[in-house]
Formats: structure tokens, sequence, C-alpha cells
């Protein structure tokens, strides 16, 4: 089984990453869980180890994607394009959250908390997280100032008043409440 899970669904920023990752039968991992309830240092450490013994695609959608077709859409084309990365289909996927997307490579099963109960979910979710953060610290060199490497562009105070004082850059998500009250 395949586990595939997303990072930056809820953030007025960047690009939404998903992440599908199977990993080998008896495989030499401990302390897998939910990204966000892992340490920083603790999380890159397991990304690196689960790079070395799993296979993992990696899938990405715009900040254009997401606003053309709706931040759960985006989700979805993130997660085919991870699943469609690997280098073998994976027979079945398993998806964090209540639902699948249509039209993924194999069947697929929806798991609600996933990322906490399924340990290829979890590594999925760790492998987004990380590809996603490292992808917001970038974004933070070209349009310094709200904060990306710290909030890595969700909602925080810090953020919304750099929104205020700065303005909207074109990694800001239009198509999210904040961002668009600022255009209109």
């Amino acid at each position: 089984n395949c586990g595939v899970d997303e990072a930056g669904r809820g953030s007025w920023a960047g690009p939404v990453v998903a992440s599908a990752v199977s990993l080998p039968e008896n495989y030499p991992l401990t302390g897998l869980n939910d990204s966000k309830k892992l340490k920083p240092e603790v999380r890159l450490e397991l990304y690196y180890k689960i790079l070395k013994v799993a296979e993992v695609g990696v899938g990405i959608s715009t900040v254009e994607e997401i606003d053309q077709n709706n931040i759960l859409e985006a989700t979805f084309l993130a997660m085919r394009r991870a699943v469609r990365s690997m280098v073998k289909t994976p027979q079945k996927a398993l998806i964090d959250g209540d639902k699948v997307p249509r039209d993924l490579l194999c069947p697929a099963k929806a798991i609600v908390k996933g990322d906490s109960k399924v340990d290829s979910i979890a590594a999925a979710s760790i492998i987004a997280k990380v590809t996603r953060d490292n992808h917001m610290r970038l974004l933070a060199k070209i349009y310094p100032g709200y904060g990306w490497e710290k909030n890595f562009g969700y909602g925080v105070k810090y953020h919304f008043e750099a929104l205020k004082s700065k303005g909207v850059t074109p990694e800001h998500r239009c198509s999210f409440k904040p961002v668009h009250n600022m255009l209109c």
C-alpha cells in the first residue's frame, strides 16, 4: 500500500504539495506520525530516512492552479501527480482525509486522520511538509518580509501585517478570503 498526504492546504501562499510513499515490508523506521505533531528536527531526520528506504513520489499544484480550480481540486491534482511520479504504480493508495481524488492510477481508500494511524500516510505527510517548507524558505528569499521561512505562508498575525504593509505577491492565493479581500 501507498500512503498519500498533502501539505499547505490551509496556507494563504505558495503551492500545495502532496507526497505518495510506499514503505518496504519490515521497514526500519520508528516514530512516524502526523508531520505537524513532530518536532522539526525529528521530522527532518525521518524525511531523510524515508527517502533512503521507501519509494516516494511528489506532486505540486501551483498557486495559479489553486486559484483556478479551488483548493480541494488542486490538492487532488497534486495527489494524482505524486502517485504518477512513482516508479511503480501502487496496488492501493491510502489517502489522508475523507475524500479520494478521482482518476487516481490505482484504487484508493480515504482514512480520516490517517497521518496519525497509518505509517505510509505519516511518511507521506513528512515528505510533503518538508518539501513544501523548503519551497517556502526559497520563496521567502524572493519575497522577504512575509516571514515565510517561519510561518510557511499560513495566516498568522505577522503574515497578515506584512500583507497589509507590503501588499500581495504572485505567490499569494487570491482565492483565499483574506488575500481576496485585499485585492477587491
